[in-house]
């Protein structure tokens, strides 16, 4: 089996590259993160085509997330338990936001989720950032009571490792590497999961995202965000697992790359 994870950073503006990688990569499951639609504008017609059937989690505004599945899809979940909201300028309350959505695939149960950004330490964003990851690791303990292959992909908005930037330094202060981010992700771990490091087609890091400006790209000044965590029965059946770099090449393309795992799931 074949599952991949990829921040596409709008579905709508990316249909044609998306299309093109599934016909390429042919993954058997596929997690997307910002989609930037509504569930019932996403293109289900488009990638049905192509033998994929879809939970779509989405609002139309800045989030969104799915799974694509061409190997049964059941038993889908969206949101978290006890996911937290966020209450957003001139609002009244918080509301929950489409970051998160679980199917099974396969006999895997799969999680394609979208982390809060943060913005800025002390923001608002940050503090629930930290929250939603409290309520991932909760959701996390509830889901690993079945005996079955678990696993969560996604954008985290966390680099683990020092390593995990292009230049820790020009991240001092900042979100994405503060301790408590990666303490909260850390904690993950402490489930029983373990995280699938995967290898880079290309220099040494496998960096997963890269800004549009200033050329991160050509220069390889990236982060390693879009990450993968499994239990047990997940992490033992990984076969390889590398980032698609070549995806991010080019025009038009969103500024994550996909992340790809291979299982023998015997």
């Amino acid at each position: 089996m074949r599952i991949a994870t990829w921040n596409v950073n709008s579905v709508g503006a990316r249909l044609p590259k998306l299309l093109d990688w599934l016909g390429t990569a042919e993954p058997d499951v596929l997690c997307l993160q910002e989609l930037k639609c509504a569930e019932d504008a996403f293109p289900f017609d488009e990638v049905g085509e192509l033998g994929y059937e879809v939970a779509a989690h989405g609002t139309g505004r800045w989030n969104g997330v799915a799974v694509l599945s061409r190997v049964d899809l059941t038993e889908v979940r969206q949101g978290l338990l006890d996911q937290p909201g966020f209450q957003a300028d001139g609002s009244l309350f918080e509301a929950p936001e489409p970051r998160a959505v679980a199917a099974t695939c396969g006999g895997v149960r799969i999680w394609s989720v979208y982390v809060p950004n943060g913005r800025e330490v002390g923001h608002a964003h940050y503090d629930y950032k930290l929250r939603w990851l409290d309520a991932l690791r909760a959701t996390a303990v509830e889901e690993l009571a079945a005996d079955r292959p678990w696993a969560v992909l996604g954008d985290f908005n966390i680099a683990p490792d020092d390593e995990d930037v292009w230049d820790i330094a020009a991240f001092e202060g900042c979100t994405h590497v503060t301790p408590d981010e990666r303490k909260a992700l850390s904690a993950l771990t402490e489930t029983g999961l373990a995280e699938v490091h995967p290898r880079p087609l290309k220099y040494d890091v496998p960096f997963t995202y890269w800004d549009y400006r200033a050329l991160r790209f050509p220069n390889n000044q990236g982060m390693r965000i879009d990450l993968v965590y499994g239990n047990r029965s997940f992490t033992g059946a990984v076969t390889d697992s590398y980032v698609d770099r070549n995806a991010r090449k080019g025009k038009g393309t969103s500024d994550h790359a996909p992340v790809v795992v291979d299982l023998d799931l015997g």
